[in-house]
């Protein structure tokens, strides 16, 4: 177990202070859409001093509730598709960037990470990601990570901070 003074390992962050200097060079600013990861994508941007000036912020939407009524993610999307889907995601991301009209790049983040909640369909370690770019496109990802709830969680955050880097390259 880490020390409380340690919030993320080095691969995490070294990714996250990439994200920023991208960033800058594109002359944009990012919000997050999290909810297995609870902050955690947010947390690893703003980790860094100086960072509000590419990061506007992030919306924790743990419950179906919070993504329909923060992010405008559909009632019917959720019962279709659940929580965990590439549909929901995409549409966190893009609730992301109507919510924050100063933000050109989301990334947003749904997943089972444990230690219950898993099914044949969506096993624990499941996660969906999506980056959308303002007047782009949005994209999904699905990964499944193995170990344990933190370890799913700070895979996911690394995942996360990377899709976002390889949109930000092609910018």
């Amino acid at each position: 177990m880490r020390e409380q003074t340690e919030e993320y390992g080095p691969a995490v962050l070294a990714e996250a202070e990439r994200v920023l200097a991208l960033l800058r060079a594109a002359e944009q600013r990012i919000v997050t859409a999290e909810s297995c990861t609870g902050g955690l994508v947010a947390g690893a941007l703003t980790h860094f001093a100086g960072s509000s000036d590419v990061t506007e912020g992030g919306f924790v939407t743990y419950s179906n509730g919070m993504k329909q009524a923060v992010l405008g993610v559909q009632a019917s999307t959720l019962a279709a598709h659940g929580a965990v889907s590439a549909q929901t995601v995409e549409q966190m991301a893009e609730g992301a960037l109507n919510a924050c009209s100063s933000a050109g790049v989301a990334v947003s983040i749904s997943g089972i990470a444990g230690p219950g909640g898993g099914s044949v369909d969506k096993p624990v370690g499941l996660v969906w990601f999506a980056t959308a770019l303002r007047g782009g496109s949005t994209r999904a990802d699905q990964q499944i990570f193995s170990g344990d709830r933190v370890q799913v969680r700070e895979q996911a955050v690394l995942h996360a901070l990377r899709l976002v880097s390889a949109r930000l390259v092609h910018l």
